[in-house]
């Protein structure tokens, strides 16, 4: 139920057209689905990704810059290294992590939801190829969903780009 909760959630954000808006829907979706990775048993890394995500979002709202993007780097590194050296955890975990570390730059650093949509393209790739290594249908579903989201509103707003250019 929460990866359906998720993929539901994400598919209203990234409709938004106001950046904070889309923050904060999508920060619902990440505590959703990192809450579905963490039931899963086997998909700690997505988990720890998408729970960091899903802070990172609520945080980006107010607060951007060089000293948040260092924090959640330097967590998500953390955590990549602690699955990696003490769990043992097997080499899948890199795309969830760099998916991770390019949401996170993306999120931080780009203030337009066109450039958030460009930049989430590799991410949401990365997302989907662990979702599938891990056996995760509504992670799958999660992704693949997100990216045709994404390229379905990329196409919507360069008809309406291409629309308003003509009538001016």
């Amino acid at each position: 139920v929460f990866g359906a909760i998720a993929v539901v959630l994400n598919f209203i954000g990234y409709r938004q057209q106001d950046i904070n808006r889309y923050r904060f829907i999508s920060a619902l979706a990440l505590a959703s689905v990192s809450t579905h990775f963490f039931l899963l048993g086997n998909a700690e890394a997505a988990g720890i990704g998408c729970a960091l995500a899903s802070i990172r979002n609520i945080i980006a709202i107010k607060y951007r810059g060089y000293v948040v993007l260092s924090f959640f780097i330097a967590a998500n590194l953390a955590f990549l290294a602690y699955e990696w050296f003490l769990l043992d955890s097997a080499w899948i975990i890199l795309f969830a992590y760099i998916s991770s570390l390019i949401f996170t730059v993306g999120s931080v650093t780009l203030t337009s939801a066109l450039r958030i949509r460009q930049w989430f393209i590799l991410a949401e790739l990365l997302g989907l190829t662990f979702a599938i290594l891990v056996g995760s249908v509504f992670g799958t579903v999660f992704n693949i969903t997100n990216l045709c989201s994404i390229f379905y509103t990329l196409y919507s707003d360069q008809r309406k780009a291409n629309k308003a250019k003509v009538a001016s």
